[in-house]
């Protein structure tokens, strides 16, 4: 009769045993010093030896020449174990649960061993007990006969109740490591002749997740496949998707193609393969993008076929770590929505969409992937080579020099300070708050002159550019329709009120202290012999702009004027009245003003 690899190959001493070093290390040396328990309690995960060790166990408790630790095999008393003795009795509590059962073992438990020392009882899957049936077992397992011990065995200790633990010496045994599973099976392999692939080992002792009968019964099914145990051969068996078309759906995933990826799915659901299977593949295949993107020895820790890793490497490379995780997070959610749907396919679309297309979802990851993506792009744009910005900003002043030469060539050194101005007209459409200030300040400073309003002699052609700051009726005649052939400005300094105007406007521009803009967007400007005086209505606002500080940054300013004699001042402090009159004469020396 045909026996499976992990009925034929089970381990029948405890060096055979696949790790477990700490439960094997604590039994031996128990046997060794004839210090052993009453009570055992083997709890781990499925496969991974409670079994195999607790049957080893009592053999060789009963063993006449133990072998370091583990029974010989050749004596009479191991013999009659193995061909099946009353001395070793094994219950399965998952079918024998009821409180009738574990009477019946309470009464045959008074009897003595017939061929060994003692009677070992093994309870498998022992959480299964009903607890009426744990209260049957309590007192006995309590203080059971000397030539009685019980071995439990149980996935899933916390179903015990607290009397059961109390009275029980607890083994954990730990899952198997993959490169444990491997070396076990390529000795199996090796053991009944079977030509087989290391990458084909790799994939069935990571399909085993830890556990060794598990591996083995996946192994079972993959070398019936073939003559030759192939990576294609095992991942056919274990129904996944095909490789090259789980990494074209990831690439798409993780690139932000929701449409492609879409595509993708469709392509791989209509070859017949399960949702739940092609999620998990998904899982695993960002598992091994996590390790190819951290990891250093990434390809001898995956043990993939060089050129799957060359393909899973190609895809980690161009993607970043947080995208990844946001990915796994969503697909490890779906996984566990999938036992609750009855919809599959609707299910897998929809994370699949949300992770290929972070800006429909407005949570913290799908915000930081949509980030990542702009820090992308904003780092692509930096490695370009940047364009000229001079062309378009030497091309505004360029109106300046053309219309110098009108007049007077010999009358135009002045004209420097005024080309700024020329830039004037776009800044005051982005800032029509201070522009507002800026002309009425200059009416409240003219009072005594306010009614009349002084007339410019007409020339053949009046300068635009001087009247711009002039807050006082003469702003009319420097909107009339005669720009073409205005004449240049008068030779001469800045006005005040120009002077100011300008200050603030590179105040604006280079300053990025708000407050500083804020105090000096409401002086008022004069000039006494060549220093510019800035009138405040506060004595608070005079007082901090003549802060040491705030001095500094308005002379970096001015000095870009030209300007290097400047005050500020408490107005109602002392202020001398301002003559308009005699300040627009000042200005416009070139022009006679008749006052009417």
């Amino acid at each position: 009769m045909h026996l499976s690899l992990y009925r034929k190959f089970r381990p029948d001493t405890f060096d055979k045993m696949v790790r477990q070093e700490n439960v094997v290390r604590i039994l031996k040396n128990q046997l060794k010093t004839g210090s052993v328990g009453h009570a055992y309690l083997f709890a781990g995960p499925r496969g991974t030896g409670k079994t195999s060790v607790a049957r080893i166990f009592a053999r060789a408790v009963n063993c006449e020449h133990p072998q370091d630790g583990s029974p010989c095999g050749t004596c009479p008393t191991c013999r009659a174990l193995n061909e099946g003795s009353l001395d070793v009795t094994e219950i399965d509590a998952a079918s024998n649960n009821g409180v009738g059962e574990m009477r019946d073992l309470r009464e045959k438990v008074q009897y003595p061993p017939v061929s060994g020392k003692y009677k070992v009882y093994i309870v498998d899957e022992v959480h299964m007990l009903t607890d009426s049936a744990f209260n049957a077992l309590l007192k006995t397992l309590e203080e059971p006969p000397a030539h009685a011990i019980f071995i439990l065995a149980t996935t899933e200790p916390q179903k015990l109740p607290a009397t059961i633990l109390s009275r029980c010496m607890r083994l954990d045994f730990k899952l198997i490591p993959e490169a444990d599973l491997e070396a076990h099976l390529m000795r199996i392999l090796d053991e009944i002749g079977k030509p087989y692939e290391r990458e084909a080992v790799a994939a069935i002792a990571r399909a085993g997740a830890g556990s060794d009968r598990d591996m083995l019964s996946i192994a079972e099914m993959c070398i019936a496949y073939g003559d030759k145990l192939t990576y294609e051969g095992v991942t056919a068996v274990l129904g996944a998707a095909d490789f090259k078309d789980t990494c074209a759906l990831a690439e798409k995933l993780l690139s932000g193609d929701g449409g492609g990826a879409l595509e993708a799915v469709e392509r791989i659901v209509a070859e017949g393969k399960s949702v739940g299977v092609l999620i998990k593949d998904l899982l695993e295949l960002m598992s091994r993008l996590t390790v190819a993107k951290t990891c250093k020895n990434a390809e001898a820790l995956l043990s993939l076929p060089h050129e799957m890793f060359v393909a899973v490497k190609e895809i980690a490379d161009k993607t970043d770590g947080r995208t990844l995780l946001r990915a796994t997070e969503i697909l490890a959610r779906t996984e566990t929505d999938l036992r609750l749907t009855t919809s599959p396919r609707i299910l897998l679309e929809s994370a699949v969409l949300r992770v290929g297309q972070p800006e429909l979802e407005y949570d913290l990851e799908a915000l930081m992937a949509r980030m990542a993506a702009l820090e992308e792009e904003v780092k692509a744009l930096r490695s370009r080579p940047a364009p000229v910005p001079s062309a378009p900003a030497a091309s505004a002043p360029a109106p300046v020099p053309a219309e110098k030469p009108a007049e007077k060539p010999a009358e135009k050194p002045e004209k420097a300070p005024v080309a700024p101005s020329e830039e004037e007209p776009p800044l005051l459409m982005e800032e029509p708050v201070f522009e507002e200030a800026y002309f009425s300040e200059p009416a409240a400073s003219s009072a005594p002159p306010a009614s009349p309003a002084p007339k410019l002699a007409e020339k053949p052609a009046p300068a635009p550019k001087p009247a711009e700051p002039v807050s006082q009726p003469s702003v009319p005649a420097a909107k009339q329709p005669a720009p073409a052939a205005s004449p240049a400005p008068p030779e001469g300094p800045l006005s005040a009120e120009m002077a100011y105007g300008k200050f603030m406007r590179l105040l604006r521009k280079n300053s990025r202290n708000g407050v500083l803009f804020a105090m000096c967007s409401d002086l008022e400007a004069v000039y006494e012999g060549d220093t510019l005086v800035l009138l405040s209505e506060g004595e608070t606002v005079a007082k901090m702009l003549s802060r040491e500080d705030h001095r500094a940054s308005m002379a970096e300013i001015f000095s870009m004027l030209g300007i290097t004699k400047f005050e500020v001042r408490y107005k109602k402090a002392g202020a001398k009245p301002i003559d308009g009159i005699a300040q627009l004469k000042r200005d416009f020396h070139d022009y006679p003003i008749d006052i009417k």
